[in-house]
């Protein structure tokens, strides 16, 4: 201790013990004469030494081909957007091309340190070969509550009513940023187009509520539509729960600097030990967050699920602006919504010319990707390119550029998925233009667990049956089972296509096989199920998945041998068999109905294949186990509420088990 120190504490001890005593007056007089020689030893100065940084950054941009803005775009209530603004050197009279986003506009715009807009888009944009080629002033900004922009986050904020009392969501978001943009961007034409994928997708599909003149075209990509009965969050009832480090990330903070932390390596593993998903919410932390707190107070398709269906928003709507949907036949994330959508307002264009849809072989978000391959599939060309330059490109330029140039896009541009061709239709379902029709055409399951053309007779057998136990799972894929994500070599964009087989082996896995087929089998539509089951619990989970398997052997491509790809599948919650918003115990060991669409396909099984119908009780980690024994909630659920349970499927002619297929039939 400094002399300094010690004297400064014998002054502090004086004056608060011993205030009182005469002697202590004397002692901080003279102590303090003492004090004051000893600090000014102690503080010496130094010479100024500069910094070397300075005080405000000028960027030199000499060389660049474009000029980047940053702007605060006020909207109505007086909350400001971050906004990227890249504009083109030389650009006059350029439309724009839109992005509004959750995931930070500045990250997006900023892929590379680079003089020239294609390296710094490249990588994220949806499609930075037409901007460039094009010369589109492209713009993202950061939606309301992330990252640079103003306001409350809200996942996915409904529109004005019932869900939100506030007069502000994203289609008055969307209308005052347009109005801004072309108000403040003098290199434009005054029109604008919005484009994006997954929530990106979302946002396209609110600008077309009350959207602005200048809004002249929408390319939603893969959409978030209905969070419940068919994306991101459940699937008609059974929660998504692999998507626990999505919400947390999202919701947690406004720069998603907050991380979910794992326990195992195998996420099969880190599901099973906490239970329930409910449970591994509260051990993370989650219930801090306001929409984990929704999805936990609303397991049930009610009011708070179906009034924001943005489906269901845009049927009511007036149809101004023309709409390119595109839906990706292997979307491990967003399957349901761009057809719903497209079902929802295809309807609304009498004229043939406002609503456009896609349908390529790929995964979420691969349209803007290469698209020569998905998993173990190859296509006979790089259908992303494809798409990007025959289809988008034209489109846009029609809609968007002053001099209109001509488009020969189709209403409805479907690859034909085991052909591998590029079909142009006008209009889905149809699988081919005059000379053919869709008909709907039962694929029985049968006795022997065959597969087959015909329906059961009398006399066979009446069921086949399994025991599901929740303590071992059937998991979606084979494992260790990584986690979502697309970093760091992580497949989860394939496991729709992954090879079904190590399933098929199972004992709690129903396996209905046809004979080999001699001639193609072509199907355009939504296979709808009708599965006559029952189950000795008072709940159940029901999975089918449709599946072409591959000839035993593949001369071109020899690990195609028997391989058995999905072609569609999905799951359904049994306690939703009568309401989907009224969620009721199964009586158990009755046979029961239950009917529910699997996701569109445009699919032909060829000569050589064979059809097969697989039917399990868990998909497990990617949806929750059902206990099987009914309780108010799943999220919730005890270990001792999880039971063993034989589950039948019947094939008799009272209660016949099938699949209706969209058969495509050519006319002679």
């Amino acid at each position: 201790m400094t002399r300094f120190n010690q004297t400064f504490l014998k002054i502090l001890k004086c004056v608060t013990v011993h205030i009182r005593k005469p002697v202590c007056h004397l002692t901080v007089i003279l102590w303090l004469f003492a004090i004051v020689p000893l600090a000014a030893q102690q503080a010496t100065t130094y010479p100024d030494f500069p910094s070397e940084t300075p005080q405000k950054l000028v960027k030199a941009t000499d060389g660049f081909n474009y000029t980047r803005r940053n702007v605060m775009i006020p909207m109505r209530d007086g909350v400001k957007l971050h906004t990227v603004i890249l504009v083109p050197n030389g650009a006059k009279d350029a439309p724009i091309l839109l992005t509004r986003t959750p995931y930070d506009a500045s990250s997006l715009t900023s892929h590379a340190h680079s003089m020239h807009l294609g390296p710094i888009l490249q990588g994220y944009d949806n499609a930075t070969d037409l901007i460039i080629e094009d010369g589109y002033i492209r713009v993202v900004q950061d939606v309301r509550g992330k990252y640079g922009s103003e306001g409350d986050y809200v996942m996915n904020r409904p529109l004005h009513g019932p869900q939100n009392p506030t007069p502000v969501d994203h289609a008055t978001d969307t209308y005052d940023t347009i109005d801004w943009l072309v108000k403040n961007i003098s290199e434009s034409n005054g029109k604008v187009g919005i484009i994006g994928i997954s929530y990106d997708g979302f946002l396209p599909l609110m600008a077309l509520v009350n959207p602005h003149p200048a809004l002249k075209v929408s390319v939603p990509m893969n959409p978030m539509v209905d969070g419940w009965i068919g994306d991101d969050w459940f699937h008609n009832g059974a929660f998504r729960q692999q998507n626990l480090p999505y919400i947390y990330e999202q919701v947690a903070t406004r720069d998603n600097t907050a991380f979910w932390f794992t326990s195992h390596f195998d996420d099969y593993d880190v599901y099973m030990s906490a239970g329930s998903a409910g449970e591994l919410g509260r051990r993370r932390g989650m219930e801090q967050t306001g929409f984990w707190r929704k999805i936990l107070a609303h397991p049930s398709y009610d009011a708070f699920w179906s009034e924001q269906a943005v489906d269901k928003v845009l049927a009511a709507q007036p149809l101004k602006v023309p709409v390119m949907i595109v839906h990706s036949y292997w979307d491990q994330e967003d399957i349901y919504g761009a057809i719903a959508v497209y079902k929802a307002i295809e309807p609304k264009d009498t004229n043939n010319d406002k609503v456009f849809l896609v349908m390529g072989p790929w995964c979420h978000g691969q349209a803007i990707d290469d698209g020569s391959s998905l998993g173990a599939l190859k296509f006979n060309s790089n259908t992303s390119l494809y798409f990007r330059q025959k289809i988008l490109k034209p489109f846009l330029a029609h809609y968007l550029k002053n001099d209109a140039p001509t488009m020969d896009v189709p209403p409805v541009a479907a690859y034909e998925t085991g052909t591998n061709v590029w079909r142009q239709l006008q209009s889905w379902p149809s699988g081919c233009d005059d000379d053919c029709t869709v008909n709907p055409t039962l694929l029985y399951l049968a006795s022997g667990l065959k597969l087959g053309w015909d329906a059961p007779t009398f006399g066979d057998a009446a069921f086949a049956e399994y025991v599901s136990d929740p303590a071992k799972p059937v998991p979606f894929r084979a494992r260790p089972i990584q986690p979502v994500g697309y970093d760091n070599g992580l497949n989860w964009p394939e496991w729709l296509v992954d090879d079904q087989r190590e399933a098929s082996g199972r004992p709690d896995v129903l396996v209905f096989v046809s004979d080999v087929l001699t001639e193609p089998v072509k199907i355009s539509g939504e296979p709808i199920v009708n599965l006559v089951a029952s189950t000795s619990g008072t709940d159940a989970d029901w999975v089918v998945k449709l599946i072409d398997v591959y000839p035993d052997e593949v001369a071109e491509q020899p690990k195609m041998g028997g391989y058995q790809l999905m072609v569609a599948a999905d799951i359904f919650r049994g306690r939703y068999r009568e309401n989907l918003s009224d969620a009721k115990p199964i009586e158990s060991d009755k046979p029961l109905p239950y009917r529910f669409a699997l996701p569109t396909a445009n699919h032909v099984f060829l000569p050589g294949h064979r059809l097969m119908v697989q039917i399990q009780s868990s998909w497990f980690p990617l949806y929750d186990r059902n206990p099987q024994k009914f309780v108010p909630s799943i999220f919730w659920a005890k270990p001792e509420d999880f039971q063993k349970a034989t589950q039948r499927v019947y094939h008799t002619p009272e209660n016949a088990s099938f699949i209706e297929l969209p058969l495509v039939k050519e006319h002679d």
